[in-house]
């Protein structure tokens, strides 16, 4: 919009104001008379008016130059501002506007910039190259609380809102982009009005890029506390993760070295260890299982079947259909099976238990442990301490014990079948001279002698016992009388023929027989014994070598002290 009024009017108004007043003047002298006066004093009118025209022109030609620069310089600034911010990019505004509308069209711009910077979700600061804070935009409070204005008032913004373990590194940052740095991006810590932190992505950027020295710097912060969150989420699941597997690793390795020592346990016992699956197959064994089944020390097993081994280990024990019967009975159970003897071929024994190893959860088993022991030499040495228990190690006949045992056993079977025990006592006559003259080695040969002769005649269902040094009995069960009379003719004649060689001299024995029975003598065993003993002395007191038959309990104590009330019985008699 132009100004209508020219300022060159203003000097040749002036002039023609003058003038009539000049005029006035000389009319108002002509008709006073002072003619001469009033012209001199027009004169001066004319003259003052044609100075103030004149200096009127000269001010209002000033002010038109003056006006003619500031519009040039305005238009200069519109220009430099249209170049930075491009006004002309607005809806009907161009270069060939007057100024007006271009400084309408910045304001209106300028009103618009504000109000996207107030409204910016991340925080924006302008700070002076000296740290200063000169504007923050109000999301500022959102993030931490913190008002703009409270941030401005603050002396030193900077120490408020940033953590102070972040604090110095951000001033370095800010330093360096002051310094000329094209701008530095980091992350850091706010601190909040109520003491929490808030992670933010900063950016530092030097304000007047344009100009070789910034005018000031620009902070942007971007709210990252859920990312940081997440990453401390995925920082502690990846370090728990790392955690778990070095302990698997540890646990791993501490598992490989317990089945190690397992291993090396299992393989030094003599027991034989074969672990199968839920499926039947092999998942380990020692080698011990490999040498009492017949296995090459380098066989393996892992994996086969139980079918097929039970085919492989079919012809080694006596008996495999009994053998395989037993497997499947204890496949059908979940406990521990009872030990099983298992008769090899070639005379060993094994036995084996087996169990259900159990799984950590859940009622069904992982598989089955066997566990094989070869009892062979066991079994063995039981039998030869039972034999030592029960015989005599000389003779190899029944000892003392076993005499009491088995004729306890026998009473009791007699009483409930209602039939006889016989019992002959026999005492070895001219025993003490041969030990006495040619030692006891020679005693010991002539028991061992006798003890096979007298052997030779006692049927199968008698007892051929030793009861200590030169003692013998013989047990009959289910007898009668005149069969141990037989008997004792017998045991008398076998002695008798009996000849022992001692240092060139031929010495023979005779022995002293009594027999009882059970219940006709006695009614129980050391009575049996008691009357048996008591015939056998009668026997000797009569000279030796022949029997004597006891007498009823009643007749033995009425002619106990007589020696012909029960008068013995001779061989051939």
């Amino acid at each position: 919009m132009k100004d209508s009024s020219d300022p060159r009017l203003v000097p040749l108004l002036a002039g023609i104001v003058a003038s009539l007043l000049a005029g006035v003047a000389a009319v108002v002298g002509m008709y006073s008379g002072a003619l001469g006066a009033w012209l001199g004093i027009a004169l001066v009118m004319a003259t003052i008016g044609g100075l103030v025209g004149f200096a009127a022109r000269c001010h209002m030609v000033n002010r038109a130059r003056l006006r003619a620069g500031d519009s040039a310089a305005i238009g200069s600034r519109l220009d430099t501002l249209d170049a930075r911010v491009s006004l002309t990019q607005a809806p009907f505004v161009t270069a060939e506007c007057d100024h007006l509308t271009r400084l309408e069209a910045a304001t209106t711009g300028v009103c618009q910039l504000r109000e996207i910077a107030e409204g910016v979700y991340c925080v924006e600061a302008l700070f002076d190259v000296s740290g200063r804070l000169m504007w923050i935009s109000p999301s500022i409070e959102r993030l931490t609380g913190w008002t703009p204005e409270t941030c401005l008032a603050a002396p030193d913004a900077l120490a408020l809102m940033v953590h102070e373990s972040d604090r110095r590194y951000c001033l370095r940052m800010a330093q360096r982009v002051a310094e000329g740095s094209a701008g530095e991006d980091f992350e850091m810590r706010l601190l909040r009005e109520d003491g929490r932190i808030c992670w933010v992505a900063c950016h530092w950027r030097p304000l007047g890029k344009h100009s070789a020295h910034p005018a000031g710097l620009r902070m942007s912060a971007e709210d990252i506390q859920a990312r940081k969150e997440t990453e401390y989420k995925l920082l502690e699941t990846v370090t728990e993760l790392r955690r778990a597997q070095a302990l698997r690793e540890r646990y791993l390795a501490r598992s490989n070295d317990e089945r190690q020592r397992l291993s090396a346990l299992l393989n030094v016992i003599r027991l034989g260890i074969l672990f199968m699956d839920r499926d039947h197959r092999v998942l380990y064994c020692n080698r011990a299982m490999l040498d009492i089944w017949g296995f090459p020390p380098d066989e393996n097993l892992i994996g086969m079947r139980d079918v097929v081994l039970q085919s492989r280990i079919a012809e080694l024990i006596e008996q495999p259909e009994a053998y395989i019967e037993h497997i499947d009975a204890v496949l059908r159970t979940f406990v521990v099976s009872e030990p099983y003897e298992v008769h090899f071929r070639d005379g060993r024994i094994v036995t084996d238990i087996a169990a259900v190893v159990e799984a950590v959860q859940g009622r069904r088993g992982i598989g089955r442990v066997w566990i094989y022991e070869d009892v062979t030499q066991q079994r063995r040495t039981a039998e030869r301490l039972v034999e030592l228990a029960e015989h005599d190690p000389l003779t190899g006949l029944f000892n003392r014990r076993r005499f009491h045992e088995e004729l306890t056993r026998l009473l009791a079977d007699a009483s409930r079948r209602g039939v006889q025990v016989g019992l002959v006592a026999i005492d070895l006559d001219g025993f003490k001279p041969i030990n006495d003259e040619f030692g006891h080695q020679a005693g010991d040969e002539v028991l061992v002698g006798l003890a096979g002769a007298v052997g030779d005649v006692i049927r199968r269902n008698e007892m051929f016992c030793r009861l200590g040094g030169d003692e013998f009995a013989v047990l009959v069960p289910d007898t009668e009388e005149t069969q141990l009379c037989e008997l004792a003719r017998r045991i008398l004649e076998v002695i008798e023929a009996l000849r022992f060689d001692f240092g060139g001299r031929s010495v023979g024995l005779t022995a002293s027989l009594g027999i009882a029975i059970f219940p006709h003598h006695a009614s129980t065993a050391e009575q049996l014994i008691a009357v048996a003993d008591q015939a056998m002395y009668r026997s000797k007191s009569s000279g030796r070598d022949q029997w004597t038959m006891a007498a009823s309990g009643s007749d033995e104590s009425a002619r106990m002290g007589t020696s012909d009330s029960d008068e013995p019985n001779r061989r051939g008699d």
